[in-house]
């Protein structure tokens, strides 16, 4: 090579003597990183479960307000005054929570009214496991014994040591509608709260807007898999001629919102009127198709549909569900998803340093997800004066200086 030769644009260059070196880039080791990072989460999950008792009722009804906060929103455009429709937000929420309750209310005093007309066939079940008992070779003295154990003061002393968790459960009934009733009335002024923020953090601002309507979607899309649920079992019992068909499939579709429980409190009903009704046989059967129907359309099915909705990657979602699960109980498992977008809103969404993560956690973008990322990016503009760019990830940005 001669002196009049330019050096080759991929030769690494090196300062001469006397040249200034650029200073390193400062900022924390990323052996540092790499252990302080996962440490502090840890801690922070840790602490969060051991506030499960405040934190769960707090995220479920900031969730049940992010629902129905729209409402609030059109009576307001339509021009009704701002206490009314603050009114008609707090009918809504509360309406929403006792209509849950009134549901299973509903269930169980239509399950005590026809249960009298089943006497006959109880007693006759009950002889049929007496006389199983003594072919097994239990003796009648034995059996009256195993019968005599189930009487008042059993009951009495089962109802008196759980009486803790019903008082437990009845405490964090309190505050939940406490929490309802403060978060409406403080909904009501989020637009205004939300202006600073776009001003001044427009990235986190729309990350935090992003997150709402996933949210929401979340939830629709939750809501259209226990109408689907309902609907098959109330076939499903009409089929089989289990009585109030229509009734136990609005019970099921209702606590389809309900972690674990919801599904054994929906399937008691059905299947003791099948095992009183035609024996022992359709009860398994009624028991099997409900454990078949809820597991395809409320965990497999929906982790990819809901996974698409929200932009999550579908292992993303199993793994939120399984580790809130662990944080808040079985609460934490319905809350999984708003809470995993809140997290990615605030950590990674609101970062431009973190954006690298959701490779990690964004579903891959079809058609639809386009679809739904350019209409995200419509509602953010309309929150912000910015000009907002919808990247591949599925984050609203601002394209001009937003930090």
């Amino acid at each position: 090579m001669t002196n009049d030769e330019p050096a080759a644009p991929d030769e690494p260059t090196t300062p001469s003597v006397g040249q200034a070196v650029p200073p390193a880039r400062a900022g924390m080791p990323r052996a540092a990183v790499l252990v302080i990072v996962p440490a502090a989460l840890a801690i922070c999950a840790v602490l969060l479960r051991e506030l499960a008792w405040l934190f769960g009722p707090v995220t479920l009804a900031l969730v049940i307000v992010i629902l129905v906060h729209p409402i609030h929103s059109w009576l307001i455009r339509i021009g009704v005054p701002k206490a009314v429709a603050l009114a008609g937000l707090m009918i809504a929420i509360f309406g929403l929570v006792l209509g849950l309750i009134a549901i299973i209310v509903l269930s169980l005093a239509r399950l005590a009214t026809i249960l009298p007309s089943y006497i006959p066939a109880a007693s006759q079940r009950l002889q049929g496991i007496i006389d199983l008992l003594r072919r097994l070779g239990v003796g009648s003295e034995q059996v009256r014994e195993i019968i005599g154990s189930l009487d008042v003061t059993t009951a009495a002393r089962f109802i008196t040591s759980h009486l803790p968790t019903l008082i437990s459960q009845g405490a964090t009934a309190v505050l939940l509608c406490s929490l309802l009733l403060f978060l409406a009335m403080e909904s009501a002024g989020i637009a205004d709260r939300m202006k600073p923020i776009l001003a001044t953090r427009p990235r986190a601002g729309l990350a935090l807007l992003d997150a709402v309507r996933k949210t929401r979607r979340f939830l629709a899309v939750t809501g259209f898999f226990a109408v689907v649920v309902g609907t098959l079992d109330v076939v499903l019992l009409w089929v089989i001629g289990v009585p109030l068909a229509p009734l136990w499939g609005l019970l099921a579709a209702a606590c389809n919102f309900i972690p674990y429980v919801g599904f054994i409190i929906g399937v008691i009903p059905p299947a003791l009127l099948a095992l009183l009704g035609g024996g022992w046989d359709q009860m398994v059967f009624v028991i099997i198709a409900y454990i078949v129907l809820n597991s395809i359309f409320t965990t497999l099915v929906p982790a990819k549909v809901v996974g698409n909705a929200v932009g999550v990657a579908v292992p993303v979602t199993f793994v939120a569900v399984v580790f809130w699960a662990w944080v808040l109980g079985p609460l934490g498992s319905i809350l999984a998803i708003p809470l995993t977008l809140f997290v990615k809103s605030a950590l990674i969404d609101s970062d431009p340093r973190a954006a690298w993560l959701s490779g990690f956690f964004d579903a891959p973008e079809g058609r639809l997800a386009k679809r739904r990322r350019s209409q995200d990016a419509a509602a953010a503009r309309q929150h912000s004066g910015a000009d907002v760019v919808p990247p591949a990830n599925g984050t609203n940005e601002v394209a001009a200086e937003s930090e």
